[in-house]
């Protein structure tokens, strides 16, 4: 695992750079679609301005769509820069550097083909036969239903075949599966035609700096170790919560829906960060093991306690920062009367010794309050004996908040006597936000993803237990909901249902609120963030 935005400390010192990756040609299947041009190729932009890629690397779009290398250039430059101006006018980030840019785009191709015909994987070989490389990354950013297809291709077109002086590599995205017996079926097919040291599942949430910094907090600062369990650990949540509805992504998401895009890939691997056993070593291996042990260990409901612990909503017409929205139904491509759910929250249990009796709350929706990635961290409030015959009437818990976004960073909640003859508590707040550290220059979050792809790094990319032990977890839910998929409403610019509250409040707790405002000397928002 590498850092690749080169980030430094403010007094200037400066970090050692990592050395570029190894020459490569890089095949990006559905090379006209969205995720290319929004998130890929800037990614690559960033890494060639930090000098990680080698000079002699190619990049070459795949798709049906019409377009010859400079219109393929074109279309992705208009676009690059008309976001990376926008970024810069709100103050975040710089403009596209256009001679920069020239360079760069010159190792852009583009090949035009149906990619699930052999012959445009003939024309692949023929690339690669001229090329200065023989090793490839072939990158699936296209539909899900295309993944298999592709790999057999490859298989066919004998192009994943390694030797000593090269590899071949295959990235695939997102939703990995549909269900257990899907995701089953897909990892049987790659495996058919690669191995798995050959095979790259991406969660661009792996790649935000407050993941990674989780490992780093837990295993390098001796403080925590010692109270990350049951013993003083009374509860921990995982919230994604989204102000954006589904935009143009409608029948993508009438397909999916809530649980499918987000739990089994993006929380479930938070989940499994947070709860891991040390590792035996800093390495994919080793890190990868501990994570499948975690999600073997979830606790897969019984048909019959689906329903208690978790929650389906969908978001309805309202008010999402001061702009009237409308509701689920009446977005594009997405029926009248879809009972598809925007909106999660589960309870799920870690049954082995860490984590035994400590409750791990999960929720990820759209149109919500604010946009909030983050997980809540509660410990158990410290015995009230010593403060009977005071005004203090009741002890708040201890709360760490590690937040991937919008503010990374993480803060910890701790008890105070405020200023007075009385002894009255409040909850102050310390901690750190990386802004105010490190200086962060304009990233997409695929750049240490597609680093470690050309490179060989496997830490944050999934194996093949952990993906079926995900789904092996989330399949009770997904028969129940089959059966009974009614939806509860919940207003647009709002935390979500009212069976969300209640599923925490039948044990007595309460969530976290959505988009509270953290960091040092921040006063915490009464009521928010308390055990009862």
């Amino acid at each position: 695992m590498t850092q690749t935005d080169h980030q430094h400390q403010k007094d200037g010192q400066q970090q050692k750079a990592p050395p570029p990756a190894d020459n490569t040609t890089m095949f990006i299947f559905g090379a006209s679609g969205d995720l290319v041009k929004r998130l890929l190729v800037p990614s690559l932009y960033n890494l060639d301005r930090d000098g990680l890629l080698d000079r002699g690397m190619s990049i070459v779009g795949v798709d049906i769509a019409e377009h010859d290398d400079d219109s393929f250039r074109r279309h992705l430059k208009d676009f690059i820069a008309d976001k990376a101006a926008d970024r810069h006018a709100e103050g975040g980030g710089q403009e596209l550097d256009e001679e920069h840019w020239q360079d760069f785009a010159q190792r852009l191709h583009y090949l035009q083909g149906d990619f699930t015909k052999p012959d445009v994987f003939e024309q692949i070989k023929s690339h690669l036969e001229q090329a200065d490389s023989d090793n490839a990354l072939f990158y699936c950013a296209t539909a899900p239903r295309f993944f298999s297809d592709i790999a057999g291709q490859l298989g066919e077109a004998d192009l994943m075949k390694e030797g000593d002086n090269r590899y071949r590599r295959l990235v695939v995205e997102k939703p990995f599966g549909h269900d257990l017996e899907s995701a089953k079926a897909l990892n049987a097919r790659l495996l058919e035609v690669m191995k798995e040291e050959q095979i790259y599942r991406i969660d661009h949430f792996l790649g935000k700096e407050t993941v990674q910094n989780i490992l780093v907090a837990r295993f390098a600062n001796v403080l925590f170790e010692p109270f990350w369990n049951n013993h003083y650990i009374d509860h921990i949540q995982i919230t994604a919560a989204e102000t954006v509805g589904v935009e143009k992504r409608g029948n993508f998401y009438e397909k999916s829906g809530a649980m499918r895009d987000m739990v089994p890939n993006h929380l479930f691997q938070l989940l499994a960060m947070v709860a891991i056993e040390p590792p035996a070593a800093f390495g994919a291996d080793a890190l990868r093991s501990e994570k499948a042990k975690v999600l073997g260990a979830l606790r897969p409901w019984p048909r019959e306690e689906v329903r208690k612990n978790s929650v389906r909503g969908q978001y309805r017409a309202g008010n999402v920062n001061d702009s009237d929205v409308p509701g689920y139904r009446d977005e594009p491509d997405v029926a009248e009367d879809s009972n598809t759910e925007t909106f999660v929250a589960m309870k799920m249990m870690v049954d082995n010794w860490r984590w035994v009796n400590v409750p791990f709350y999960l929720r990820t929706g759209k149109r919500l309050s604010a946009r909030d990635t983050e997980i809540a961290i509660c410990f158990k409030p410290a015995p009230y004996a010593q403060f009977r015959g005071t005004d203090v009437e009741s002890m708040n818990s201890n709360w760490l908040i590690i937040q991937l976004q919008p503010n990374e960073g993480m803060w910890f909640d701790f008890q105070a006597k405020r200023p007075g003859p009385e002894l009255e508590m409040d909850t102050v707040k310390m901690g750190f936000a990386y802004k105010d550290f490190f200086d962060l220059p304009a990233a997409t979050g695929y750049e240490t993803l597609i680093y470690d792809c050309l490179t060989g790094d496997q830490m944050l990319f999934q194996r093949v237990d952990t993906i079926e032990n995900s789904w092996r977890a989330v399949q009770p839910f997904l028969d129940a909901w089959a059966e009974d998929n009614s939806v509860e409403g919940y207003e647009a610019g709002s935390e979500g249902p009212q069976g969300a509250h209640d599923l925490l409040e039948r044990d007595g707790r309460e969530w976290h609120k959505i988009g509270e405002v953290t960091g040092p000397g921040v006063a915490p928002v009464p009521g928010s963030s308390r055990r009862k």
